[in-house]
């Protein structure tokens, strides 16, 4: 197997919390605490787990937006934290980001045409009819026409946003994309079209995703992976046909059991788990599950437990395998 575009090792960030008036008390919260991962040229890999879990900070880090507290990514085989300049710039171009809300991501301000001219006329240095052209060429990549160029956000519906977002990011020579949750905040009957419109753009471009989101049957349809994670650590990843065919973390059990619809024609659920979300500030000991988990033994407790081999393949952590 050719080695992966992105590879993400013993990463970890961790903020400090203040408490008083001088900010003083010196603990941390521990929003992403070593996270291994890697994502390969035309692989889709679904990053899922509650709110505040640290799905969405593991994006920054990886677009550069935090710095790790330790740990590395690697893009195709470099360490992006010595990247500097010209080498930045270049990484900047191959990783780009939708974000959730096409309403607020783009400038109600600025014309579609100049939407997607931006990052070229940042990372580029193509003359302006040669730009008027790949803003065209990506807008029917999308399946908008170009003759739409001229308009503003407004003038578009919710679905017709989120292509143009995806067109934006895929203006420059983009190898990576980060979907934070691109299909959310959009009703269910376009969300299946923006999937389609991902999925072919990735058989077309060969480009990479690093999926986020919580609708777990749209996860599990897009992602050729599923990592799952939990209080800032991985708990269980595997191809996506074997985790949903059998999930083994009970982490992972519950989150399926409680968003996945037993019958086709049932709507799915928003996720919950049984009991609260423990602060990121004050992690329980042992595995970090132990509290809301109905298998706990006494061990959990005390020991947490590494990832290890899953039947099926993949890797889980729980000491119950």
């Amino acid at each position: 197997m050719a080695p992966p575009i992105l590879e993400v090792r013993g990463l970890k960030k961790h903020f400090p919390a203040r408490h008083g008036l001088f900010g003083r008390g010196g603990a941390w919260v521990k929003a992403v605490d070593g996270v291994d991962f890697a994502i390969h040229a035309g692989e889709t890999l679904g990053l899922i787990g509650e709110s505040g879990c640290g799905k969405t900070t593991t994006s920054k880090l990886i677009l550069r937006q935090e710095t790790p507290t330790a740990g590395t990514i690697a893009f195709e085989g470099r360490d992006v934290a010595g990247f500097q300049g010209t080498e930045l710039m270049s990484y900047r171009r191959a990783v780009q980001v939708v974000f959730q809300d096409p309403f607020s991501s783009l400038s109600p301000r600025m014309r579609v045409a100049d939407i997607i001219a931006e990052p070229l006329e940042i990372h580029t240095d193509l003359a302006r009819a040669a730009i008027r052209e790949r803003v065209g060429a990506v807008l029917e990549l999308v399946g908008l026409q170009p003759d739409v160029a001229p308009l503003f956000p407004h003038e578009f519906s919710g679905g017709q946003r989120q292509r143009v977002a995806i067109a934006r990011a895929l203006a420059t020579d983009t190898r990576l994309i980060v979907l934070d949750e691109p299909v959310s905040a959009l009703d269910v009957s376009v969300r299946a079209q923006i999937i389609n419109q991902l999925e072919h753009l990735q058989r077309t471009l060969g480009v990479s995703y690093l999926f986020i989101g919580h609708d777990l049957a749209t996860v599990a349809h897009i992602s050729h992976r599923i990592a799952v994670m939990y209080l800032g650590k991985i708990v269980e990843s595997a191809d996506s046909d074997a985790l949903c065919a059998r999930p083994m973390h009970p982490y992972t059990k519950a989150l399926f059991a409680a968003a996945l619809p037993s019958h086709p024609d049932d709507q799915p659920q928003e996720k919950t788990v049984a009991g609260e979300v423990p602060s990121a500030l004050s992690v329980p000991s042992g595995c970090r599950f132990h509290p809301r988990c109905p298998s706990a033994m006494p061990m959990c407790s005390e020991v947490e437990p590494a990832l290890k081999p899953r039947d099926g393949g993949g890797e889980v952590a729980c000491h119950l395998y």
